[in-house]
């Protein structure tokens, strides 16, 4: 038994077989919402500009968006991102969007991350004071900035793409719920938004609520889905389509301007109060003339984390009058992964149950 201990304590690095696919991700969190920064390992991508390798990503490694995002490696509420070269010389970096169904357009508390990560690996020359990045998403580029101050970072914020409303106060039929009310806006990816007062629902925004928020949140994504044709973006087609469904309500501890939870990609639940979410939201506002340009709004999420949100400017973006909302928040780096993935394996590609 010595023996055994003596060796297996001196012998603890595993050396996979050449054949194996190695994989390195830091692992993040954003108010609570994972992000798995893959860093190493994934195969080349090829393209000119993000909305190219994520096409190329989609068709070639999708088995791979699977193995990092699911389990035996993942959940079914992980999510993910691949770096890759900027749309142009004036840019840091590009972004692609790993999640349960498949690849966001843009994700906030992923922007929070990055920034954040960048500052804390030295993948830029760190300053005192505000650092600033140029991120290439899917649906543009994001400017971001990481408030540094004695060596530490004290602040993360980002300035949003143009982001707008689509309608106000327009309804669905719901099976089990009747009429719904909802806002329909875009914050880099497109969200329906229910609030709940207006439309008297016999749940909260509490953890409690999880399992009853995932499935409304769907039943309402699909009908509107189902009905609504302007979910149209004016100038990418590949972003005109329902990201997801945002609850809206008071926040609990009533610290906050109100509470977010959104619901998204095949029925996950963000645990922070959701970057893109917020942006639209700043829209919404904007448009029912409930905020002033560089007043700030605290969003708190299902797990009590907070977003700070504001309008930057207004702008014409197509045939919307737009904002540019700025989304502040803070993210945390929880581990570093080396995964394997062993070509005998029969559940190498993951899964998820139910």
């Amino acid at each position: 038994m010595d023996s055994f201990f003596q060796n297996m304590r001196q012998n603890t690095d595993f050396y996979p077989p050449k054949d194996w696919l190695k994989i390195k991700t830091i692992d993040m969190h954003t108010g609570g919402e994972p992000l798995r920064v893959i860093v190493d390992g994934f195969p080349e991508l090829f393209g000119n500009c993000v909305l190219d390798y994520r096409r190329y990503c989609k068709d070639n490694y999708d088995h791979l968006r699977t193995a990092l995002m699911f389990e035996p490696r993942g959940h079914a509420d992980m999510y993910g991102c691949v770096l890759t070269p900027p749309n142009d010389k004036d840019g840091d970096f590009g972004v692609i969007f790993l999640h349960n169904e498949g690849y966001s357009t843009m994700c906030g508390h992923a922007i929070i991350a990055l920034a954040t990560l960048a500052v804390q690996m030295g993948w830029i020359d760190v300053k005192e004071g505000d650092n600033s990045l140029k991120i290439d998403t899917p649906c543009g580029r994001i400017n971001a900035f990481v408030h540094v101050r004695k060596a530490a970072i004290r602040g993360v914020r980002f300035h949003c793409i143009p982001s707008f409303v689509v309608g106000l106060d327009r309804t669905v039929e719901i099976e089990n719920f009747g009429k719904v009310t909802y806002d329909l806006a875009y914050g880099g990816a497109f969200y329906a938004y229910v609030d709940l007062v207006k439309n008297n629902f016999n749940f909260d925004l509490s953890s409690k609520s999880y399992h009853k928020l995932m499935s409304s949140g769907m039943d309402i994504k699909r009908a509107i889905m189902h009905q609504d044709t302007e979910i149209i973006h004016p100038f990418e087609k590949e972003l005109s389509f329902l990201y997801g469904t945002i609850f809206i309500g008071d926040s609990i501890g009533l610290t906050n301007d109100s509470r977010n939870v959104c619901v998204f990609a095949n029925g996950e639940v963000d645990r922070s109060p959701t970057g893109s979410g917020v942006s639209g939201r700043m829209a919404i506002h904007r448009a029912r003339k409930e905020i002033e340009i560089g007043e700030t709004m605290s969003i708190e999420s299902i797990t009590g984390s907070i977003f700070k949100g504001s309008v930057v400017s207004e702008q014409e973006y197509g045939p919307y009058k737009a904002v540019i909302p700025q989304i502040e928040g803070m993210a945390y780096i929880t581990g570093m992964n080396t995964f394997v993935i062993d070509p005998s394996d029969p559940m190498k590609n993951g899964f998820i149950l139910g």
